[in-house]
């Protein structure tokens, strides 16, 4: 199956993207590598796309003591390849190197794969769990800042009005004695994961966090993260609790992913 007809343009300022939203039927498209299959099965329709991927303000990465800001359209190679800092030391390079294939990951980009939202979408759970920011620019707002776990907002919805557009995602450097923990279950390399789990904590800033994704909704994030961390609460139990409305079968995979995140956290 092919796409339907559609107009093309590329953006140069946000404000162009943000004009462009103002018609009927327009779609923003960056990497394209989450839109491109959708175009192709007509489970999108767009009267046009609007090509953000060289927007200058969308490809910058700003540094400060306290957190790296990058820009939407910054890839996941870069990322994974350490071509822009790793706020992180690390963590954000192997995260991004999982992400699906190579070819994918040369072309898709952060922002992208955040405003489209998949649940089961590597960066989606990883930066809730990291208290990173989604720095969203608003028509006659300016700049709003909206924390990831309430950005995305559900499958494939997130926080964005109709005309704004995700600039940039801050994340948050950690302390020097934080640790972290991902880990996703696949039936092949380069699949969306059935079932991930994220696991951080920073007790120089007394951040801990517990988020559990790949659920058909936005990451789960579990209320008392310290008691499974301790062990004092089993990943089975912890979920069981956090998702009373699913089954413990249902989340067999969503326990064993959290137990090796745990497992993995360094």
């Amino acid at each position: 199956m092919k796409s339907v007809a559609f107009s093309y343009a590329p953006a140069h300022e946000i404000g162009d993207a943000q004009a462009a939203l103002g018609h009927d039927g327009i779609k923003l498209v960056s990497g394209g590598q989450s839109l491109g299959p959708m175009l192709n099965l007509r489970l999108v329709r767009p009267s046009g796309l609007v090509d953000v991927s060289g927007v200058e303000a969308l490809r910058q990465v700003v540094e400060t003591d306290g957190a790296v800001r990058y820009g939407a359209a910054i890839t996941h190679a870069e990322i994974e390849d350490g071509l822009v800092p790793d706020a992180t030391g690390h963590w954000l390079r192997y995260a991004a190197s999982r992400i699906a294939y190579r070819a994918v990951r040369n072309r898709g980009t952060l922002g992208g794969s955040l405003a489209h939202a998949d649940p089961a979408a590597d960066w989606v759970i990883v930066m809730t769990t990291l208290y990173a920011t989604a720095l969203v620019h608003r028509p006659g707002v300016g700049e709003v800042r909206i924390p990831m776990e309430d950005f995305v907002t559900g499958a494939f919805r997130t926080a964005l009005g109709p005309q704004d557009v995700l600039a940039a995602i801050e994340v948050p450097r950690p302390g020097k004695t934080a640790s972290w923990g991902y880990w996703k279950y696949t039936h092949q390399e380069g699949e969306f994961a059935k079932a991930s789990a994220a696991v951080f904590v920073d007790s120089d800033t007394t951040r801990c966090r517990i988020a559990v994704g790949a659920l058909g909704r936005q990451p789960v994030l579990l209320r008392e993260p310290d008691s499974v961390i301790s062990g004092a609460v089993s990943p089975s139990q912890a979920l069981g609790d956090a998702l009373p409305d699913m089954s413990a079968a249902d989340l067999r995979l969503h326990a064993i992913a959290l137990a090796k995140a745990l497992e993995q956290r360094s």
